[in-house]
């Protein structure tokens, strides 16, 4: 082997060593892992500094640089395909500027010009929607975003301060498990462990109002496994409880448009004498169905489980009142009604 060839070889080396210690190493334990002699290290410092976002920390130890370190990725016509789905459901999906997302599809925009020119010509289109000055401009949330993805990447705790629904803002430390992006709320959550209570918890990223990488480290326990965890949720809920049974009944003129989509891994549908379609799943928590259910107007009707069925109704009579119209006063809880049974005249 040549001595150009034998140089970025190690320089491969070192890149690995470093990668697989986010902490760093001190140039006399990268030289005594690959059996050089420590001066080998200090010459190939420029290279590792420019080639691979190679830092010194004060205390002599190299790191990479994780925000400024680029990963190589080849990618196959149908693969960049899949990555263009991706890339445009987030576009349409999320609602705040996003300059990172947009630099990643940009980048491989460029890289699949001659491969795929109209796929890299719709990725850079999509790069541009995440630019536009319509989406809203949120640094604390960038910001937010940033901090938690060198957390989880780097095994360090964050100290964050999170603000609830009714204005009431607490300090927690927290460790990063898992970083889940929530298309129904156009929002981002992050699973970890919360301290206090000293248990797992989620965090909606858009009510973090500040946050602060911390030094102290952590381990993700080697049996959490988010698929598991969300496996039952509709979305982002889950509980350590058993899933519970919701069954829907959907009118006949829909029934085709909700067998076209499996929507839930559980579900299972049962098609009606009249046309109409009985679906069923067992879903973690039932009343973050909700948003879904209300969206199929008066085509569906909840049979189960009563919490989510009394919702309803409750809000289709606000609706009915909002609008001006006569509700009848039957009870909320008459099995089996439906809408046409609790409306009266209009």
């Amino acid at each position: 082997m040549g001595r150009a060839e034998n140089k970025a070889a190690r320089l491969l080396q070192i890149e690995a060593l470093l990668l697989a210690h986010p902490d760093g190493l001190s140039q006399a334990e990268i030289a005594r892992r690959l059996g050089v002699n420590r001066s080998t290290i200090y010459r190939y410092l420029p290279d590792l500094t420019n080639e691979f976002a190679v830092y010194e920390e004060d205390d002599g130890r190299l790191a990479i640089d994780r925000d400024h370190y680029l990963t190589n990725v080849r990618l196959t016509l149908h693969e960049a395909m899949a990555v263009h789905l991706a890339a445009r459901l987030m576009a349409t999906r999320s609602d705040r500027q996003n300059p990172h997302a947009a630099a990643a599809l940009r980048k491989l925009g460029v890289a699949l010009e001659k491969l795929a020119p109209r796929v890299a010509e719709h990725l850079k289109l999509s790069a541009a929607v995440m630019d536009d000055q319509s989406q809203r401009h949120d640094p604390v949330y960038l910001e937010v975003l940033e901090t938690l993805t060198r957390g989880w990447s780097l095994r360090r705790k964050v100290w964050l301060k999170h603000q609830t629904p009714d204005g009431h803002v607490a300090a927690y430390t927290f460790a990063p498990y898992f970083i889940e992006p929530y298309a129904v709320g156009q929002t981002t959550h992050a699973v970890g462990r919360r301290e206090p209570p000293g248990a797992v918890r989620t965090f909606k990223l858009e009510r973090i109002r500040a946050i602060r990488l911390l030094d102290d480290s952590y381990d993700i326990p080697a049996d959490f496994d988010p698929g598991a965890m969300l496996a039952d949720a509709w979305g982002i809920w889950y509980t350590e409880g058993e899933p519970v049974e919701v069954v829907l009944r959907f009118h006949p003129r829909v029934a085709y448009r909700v067998r076209e989509t499996r929507w839930h891994r559980s579900e299972q549908v049962e098609e009606q004498p009249d046309g109409s379609l009985i679906w069923r799943a067992q879903v973690a928590e039932p009343l973050e169905m909700a948003p879904w259910v209300r969206g199929w107007g008066a085509d569906v009707e909840v049979v189960e489980p009563r919490e989510l069925r009394e919702t309803l109704i409750g809000e289709a009579k606000a609706l009915a009142e909002q609008y001006g119209w006569f509700v009848s006063s039957q009870p909320a809880d008459k099995s089996f009604s439906t809408l046409d049974d609790f409306f009266g005249d209009r």
